[in-house]
């Protein structure tokens, strides 16, 4: 499957020392002996969802990490751009899911202290540190292993301890980005890689056999500040993410995108982060703050409106093709009525892309976004989109482990890109037609 943002390829040298005039170079090749920039693409299907979780890796030893064996193979003696899709079925690269798995276990089993911040239930479809659980099956107590809890009543609860992707069917793209002979020693650590492919997250965006996740228990609207219009009196001119991390959300766009489309930005600031190549017939930004709308060059109408104190949007019905909304997803206080806001204004088929990262005003955050995995939080943005009745074609998308820019601010204590994270999908009808 085609990732949605493709990688960065090396350009390599036709030519070089020693060379006879006008012959080309021979390109390297992966080896045994290779260290490569890899870029895996994960991708895999929920009951109403396709998913791509994308990981950078950026020196890879081929002889001694912890290659999936298929793709080891796949990327042996191979040039710098090469990609190769591998499939797997249920229980080639993670354990299938099996009975013995599903804990049935009492209420006082569940600690509800665990995380220090007041006391936590266990809610249907929900991820929990595997040591939340006490005195249970294969339970240590530093153990931070993801498991879910899939159903739950005042008497006990059901703990399902398999992989979050246990039963699906897997397919991993992976693309060589850079090559480079080893002459390090091979008595290192081991990077295990497949671990890092599917251990850190992926599948936990997904419903649990279908049902409803339970997010919106526990008051999960709630802020530290409710004082928007105090907060964001001054402008803050600044981006909230690094470059790179900036330049994958604007390349998405410009893929998702089709150009001469009129375009909501919705909760917008000074700069939209689409590419100068979208050519939009229209960007209409929402936001909260004058200054910063009018420092932005793309818009070509600008609106002033809290969308917390009043979710309807001011503009006619299906108005748009696409609504765009960039890092600020997670300050929502009435997230469905501003889902069905913005299915009301979007043409029919017409896209929206909710973008967002692990970065966020502590204070002005909703309760449930600080309390869920980072990997539940597209999950959670499914729930907006499907409670609305509107959308279809939904899909979720993750990068992680880009290099951070030399240049960037944080780049002395930070060496991965900010991560990113997408959900979209598309307005039910069909798309009105173009003249």
């Amino acid at each position: 499957m085609t990732p949605p943002v493709d990688a960065t390829k090396p350009v390599n040298s036709a030519s070089g020392t020693g060379s006879a005039p006008g012959a080309a170079k021979p390109r390297p090749r992966t080896s045994s002996r290779s260290v490569a920039a890899l870029r895996f693409d994960v991708c895999w299907q929920s009951d109403a969802a396709h998913h791509t979780d994308s990981l950078f890796l950026p020196q890879v030893d081929l002889w001694r990490n912890d290659l999936p064996r298929p793709v080891q193979q796949a990327v042996m003696n191979k040039s710098a751009g090469y990609g190769a899709t591998i499939s797997f079925a249920p229980g080639q690269l993670v354990a299938d899911r099996l009975p013995g798995r599903l804990l049935k276990l009492r209420a006082d089993q569940f600690n509800r202290r665990f995380l220090g911040r007041g006391p936590l239930e266990p809610r249907r479809g929900r991820f929990y540190p595997k040591a939340i659980l006490t005195t249970a099956y294969e339970v240590r107590g530093a153990d931070r292993t993801p498991i879910r809890v899939v159903a739950a009543d005042k008497n006990g609860f059901t703990a399902d301890l398999s992989h979050a992707l246990a039963g699906k069917d897997l397919e991993i793209t992976v693309t060589v980005d850079a090559i480079a002979d080893s002459d390090r020693r091979r008595d290192g650590p081991n990077m295990q890689i497949r671990s890092r492919l599917i251990d850190l997250g992926p599948g936990m965006q997904g419903r649990w056999q279908g049902q409803p996740t339970d997010f919106f228990a526990d008051d999960p609207f709630t802020r530290l500040d409710d004082d928007d219009p105090g907060f964001y009196e001054r402008a803050r001119l600044v981006d909230h993410l690094d470059t790179t991390a900036i330049a994958e959300i604007s390349a998405l766009y410009g893929r998702l995108i089709r150009p001469r489309s009129r375009i909501l930005d919705l909760m917008s600031s000074w700069h939209s982060h689409l590419p100068q190549a979208s050519r939009p017939d229209a960007v209409v930004g929402l936001g909260m703050n004058a200054e910063e709308l009018a420092r932005n060059p793309i818009l070509t109408e600008r609106v002033v409106h809290d969308m917390n104190a009043d979710p309807r949007l001011p503009f006619d019905d299906a108005s748009f093709d696409a609504v765009i909304c960039t890092v600020s997803v997670e300050y929502l206080t009435q997230p469905f009525a501003v889902f069905r806001e913005m299915a009301r204004v979007l043409a029919p088929a017409g896209i929206a892309v909710m973008t967002f990262s692990n970065r966020w005003f502590p204070t002005k955050v909703i309760r449930i976004w600080d309390q869920v995995h980072e990997f539940e939080r597209p999950g959670l943005v499914l729930e907006y989109f499907r409670e609305s009745g509107r959308f279809r074609d939904f899909n979720t998308w993750s990068l992680r482990g880009l290099p951070r820019p030399a240049e960037d601010k944080y780049a002395h204590r930070l060496d991965q890109s900010d991560p990113v994270h997408a959900v979209w999908a598309r307005r039910d009808g069909e798309p009105r037609v173009r003249l």
